[in-house]
């Protein structure tokens, strides 16, 4: 698998002066910080958006301070906070309750930190897509006797898919470059394999360099999904166009 990425890259394992095993290991977990993000941003996307657009106060204005305090302070900013806030709680938690001291792992760090700033992006791409959903297709739904769950799934769900996501791809994109940022709270992603290799070799922009191709090959996978899900959720409107 690692010689089929390489040559793909136009690379050898010779070229790499056997820091290939490295860069590769560093890949497979910023996919894994990516994807899990991915899921922890969706999840609270759909919760954040479905309280912006609550008649609830009690849930409509949480909802907004989420999203105006994380979308207004940079993510690095954001990444360290919470990443020393996380640990610090933690701490006073387990001297309050006399347990031993737990330390959260980089890999855990990242996913909750990156899930939870994006998540706010998510909100906007969510709530915006549920507000294009026709809403007479809702009221007919209601008319139907469909319950609340099902309404969302199968009329809103689909539908608001169409619109978000263009949104949902370009908050990923975003989001898996931002992954770079977790290297500095420890965790070994590829920036941090790349680095390592770089400066135990002094070649670290040659690193940098393969580290750049091996993020575009991984966007350039993503994009080709992105466009297989657009041209699925899409077929049901072109059908009904016709």
């Amino acid at each position: 698998m690692l010689d089929d990425m390489l040559q793909y890259l136009g690379l050898s394992a010779l070229s790499l002066k056997g820091f290939g095993p490295i860069l590769l290991q560093g890949t497979w977990m910023t996919i894994k910080l990516g994807v899990l993000s991915l899921l922890v941003a969706v999840i609270l996307g759909l919760i954040g958006a479905s309280s912006k657009l609550s008649s609830l106060r009690v849930l409509r204005i949480p909802a907004q301070v989420y999203t105006t305090l994380i979308r207004g302070v940079p993510d690095l900013v954001l990444m360290l906070l919470i990443f020393y806030s996380l640990q610090t709680w933690l701490s006073n938690l387990t001297d309050a309750m006399d347990w031993d001291y737990i330390e959260i792992d980089p890999f855990s760090s990242g996913v909750i930190t990156l899930g939870f700033i994006y998540g706010a992006y998510f909100t906007e791409t969510f709530r915006g897509a549920i507000l294009s959903v026709p809403r007479g297709q809702v009221e007919a739904a209601t008319a139907y006797g469909l319950s609340r769950s099902q309404r969302f799934r199968f009329v809103v769900f689909p539908q608001m898919m169409r619109f978000a996501l263009p949104g949902i791809g370009n908050n990923w994109m975003v989001m898996l470059k931002a992954t770079a940022l977790v290297s500095i709270i420890g965790l070994a992603d590829l920036v941090k394999a790349a680095q390592d290799a770089g400066k135990s070799t002094y070649e670290l922009f040659y690193f940098l360099v393969v580290a750049a191709l091996i993020y575009l090959l991984i966007t350039s996978a993503s994009n080709f999904a992105l466009r297989w899900a657009e041209r699925r959720y899409a077929a049901g409107s072109r059908e009904a166009q016709r």
